[in-house]
């Protein structure tokens, strides 16, 4: 079996073998898998079956990640992605007024129109044309990301008086909060110490350990009272619920259900096309990511086999419409797996398989906390920041742009944000400072250029 596995994904020749492949994709899975319960209770907001959305978002991560593995060999991993799925149930449902049917025929419209895309060199081109230091600068600037999601899944930075504040832990004891939300900081902020002595000391699967131990502290706690669950505060037990036994929840009530009655409607259009953007440039974002951590882009800044990865994101779309859920993209926490070792396809298909189990293997899956996930996504986002030395400061109008794209994607908590403000500021400080004459910048990216403009005037 292992002589098979290696001939299949070639793991010599990325200098990798199956022990850490398999760590991999354990680690992604586990820094995902709060999607399998968040999905469900987002898109429910819309009036959509919260079990039928489980089965979809499961599936659909499941296909979408084997189609990776299986078109660009690449450790990538997909499923519903976040901020789309709250765009699809709070925007275009409960504050624009469509049905959860129509939403999803609009996801499916996107997903076709990006196979065909796809298909073309049109995405491949997008990514190509962007300079490097735009890469490196999307790489930290996904990092600091990632880290503010899991302080906040945490708890550990929460809303103040000054926007964001750590938690405030003198007021918890006070109201009793201590042992709901406090106490899952408190987890958090033990689970970060952990990993990075595990890291620190080199010990294999080093991020995979830090989110078992912290979740078998949390289930300690738990157990001793010191944590109390308490669902308003968004703080959940950490014990499997197996009251309901090991059913897969049906998925009929959302399979197939699109409405294209709107289809050539203006608003139809403007509702596709607001899926399409942010779907085109959060994905372009992670991949230029996780792809420059890994090292896989070549000495031109391209990815080998980029077709591949794109055409599986689309195709993960299409099927997630299908099924009966918001947009599937690729995921940026693909990183923590890049991290722990991964760099095949066989990374990604452990973590498919890990998603297909989780239909059988719900009320354990869905018993991992954030705080549980959140320090792997603060340690990998740290890793991140790395490339940030592989930027020329220099020169003024590569560093800039760069900065402008690194701070845009946390302070925003938009991927997609912050490519477009990199890409507008790199157009301009090159053309106004006249530095277009010494460098060759793609045409695409004046295009792009105008075409965020715009984006910001009438969107």
């Amino acid at each position: 079996m292992t002589s098979l596995l290696q001939r299949v994904f070639h793991l010599q020749e990325h200098h990798t073998d199956v022990k850490t492949e398999v760590v991999a994709g354990i680690t992604t899975f586990m820094t995902m898998a709060y999607i399998l319960a968040v999905n469900p209770n987002i898109l429910a907001a819309s009036g959509m079956d919260s079990g039928a959305v489980f089965t979809a978002t499961a599936l659909s991560a499941c296909l979408a990640t084997i189609l990776m593995a299986v078109f660009s060999n690449y450790p990538f991993v997909l499923a519903p992605g976040m901020g789309l799925n709250a765009f699809f149930a709070y925007t275009v449902v409960m504050q624009m007024g469509y049905t959860w049917q129509v939403a999803l025929a609009a996801v499916f419209v996107e997903g076709i129109i990006f196979i065909v895309l796809s298909l073309t060199n049109i995405r491949e081109a997008i990514f190509n044309c962007i300079p490097q230091s735009l890469k490196f600068g999307v790489t930290c600037g996904i990092g600091l990301f990632i880290a503010f999601i899991g302080l906040q899944n945490a708890k550990l930075v929460v809303d103040g008086s000054t926007l964001v504040a750590i938690y405030p832990f003198k007021a918890a004891i006070a109201d009793g909060r201590i042992f709901s939300e406090g106490m899952g900081a408190l987890l958090a902020l033990v689970g970060i110490i952990l990993t990075v002595i595990l890291l620190v000391r080199k010990v294999p699967g080093a991020i995979l350990i830090g989110i078992l131990a912290t979740w078998g502290i949390g289930i300690v706690c738990q157990l001793a009272g010191l944590y109390v669950p308490n669902p308003e505060l968004g703080m959940y037990s950490v014990l499997p619920d197996l009251s309901a036994g090991f059913s897969i929840p049906s998925i009929s009530a959302t399979f197939f259900k699109m409405d294209f009655t709107g289809l050539l409607s203006f608003n139809f259009v403007t509702i596709m096309l607001s899926f399409l953007f942010v779907d085109l440039f959060d994905t372009l974002g992670t991949l230029i990511g996780v792809a420059s951590k890994a090292d896989m882009l070549d000495a031109e800044g391209k990815l080998p086999k980029i077709k591949g990865a794109l055409l599986a994101d689309a195709i993960g779309t299409t099927a997630g419409a299908v099924l009966g859920t918001s947009t599937v993209t690729t995921f940026v926490e693909s990183s923590s797996g890049v991290v722990a070792g991964g760099r095949t396809g066989l990374t990604s298909v452990v973590s498919a398989l890990l998603f297909g189990l989780s239909l059988f293997l719900s009320p354990i899956f869905l018993a991992i906390p954030s705080f549980a996930t959140a320090p792997a996504l603060v340690v990998v986002g740290f890793m991140m920041l790395e490339t940030i030395v592989k930027i020329n400061f220099d020169d003024m109008s590569e560093a800039v742009p760069a900065f402008i794209a690194t701070i845009a994607m946390p302070f925003m908590y938009s991927i997609s944000e912050g490519i477009s403000l990199g890409v507008i500021s790199y157009v301009f400080i090159n053309l106004i400072s006249g530095k277009v004459k010494d460098k060759k910048i793609h045409w695409l990216m004046y295009v792009l250029a105008i075409v965020f403009i715009l984006k910001y005037i009438f969107v």
